[in-house]
């Protein structure tokens, strides 16, 4: 190969870095984006929070301390498998849900969207997960594992579905206002 064809490929490469650092240098702002427009598809998927499901309501707590951590790059991570954990819930046993199938297929389409781009940014930065962070981990996985089991021993009604549905607007208001705070 000549020289022309080498620095060819060398501007190349520095440029398909440059512009993946500008990604994640401006992530905050597109998460901001994400979730914003998430909001308003979980609004959209479905109508008002149906009277008879009050008397079933669950209270799931989100593990808040997962998002409060002093670095950044840790914070991302917890963000990055929220997203992961509503991506699965959201990907299944949809049927008595009665939503907006358009809204439901963009809400799922701008998650798995963010979490790609979350995985780019952080992918180099997981090998350093300590313990404190696996600790956090476990406490998200705990929190989703409470909601999908809701679901299943509800077995995927109408109620269950829209329990989570406020539960994941919870979650992700949750993750706004830390994400502002960046």
């Amino acid at each position: 190969m000549n020289a022309f064809g080498l620095l060819l490929i060398g501007l190349i490469l520095l440029c398909t870095t440059t512009t993946s650092s500008l990604q994640c240098n401006h992530l905050p702002l597109q998460q901001r984006k994400v979730i914003d427009n998430s909001l308003r598809l979980l609004d959209k998927m479905g109508k008002k929070f149906p009277q008879q499901c009050l008397r079933e309501k669950m209270s799931f707590r989100f593990p808040e301390q997962v998002l409060k951590p002093r670095q950044k790059e840790t914070i991302k991570m917890a963000i990055e498998e929220i997203f992961q954990h509503i991506f699965y819930i959201f990907s299944k046993n949809l049927t008595l849900a009665a939503w907006d199938g358009t809204a439901l297929e963009q809400f799922q389409n701008g998650l798995y969207q963010q979490i790609e781009q979350l995985e780019a940014c952080v992918i180099k930065k997981k090998t350093h997960y300590f313990r404190s962070k696996e600790v956090n981990r476990l406490k998200l996985k705990k929190y989703f594992q409470k909601i999908d089991c809701f679901l299943k021993d509800k077995q995927h009604n109408l109620c269950s579905w829209e329990i989570s549905r406020a539960e994941m607007r919870r979650c992700l208001q949750l993750i706004d206002k830390v994400i502002r705070r960046l």
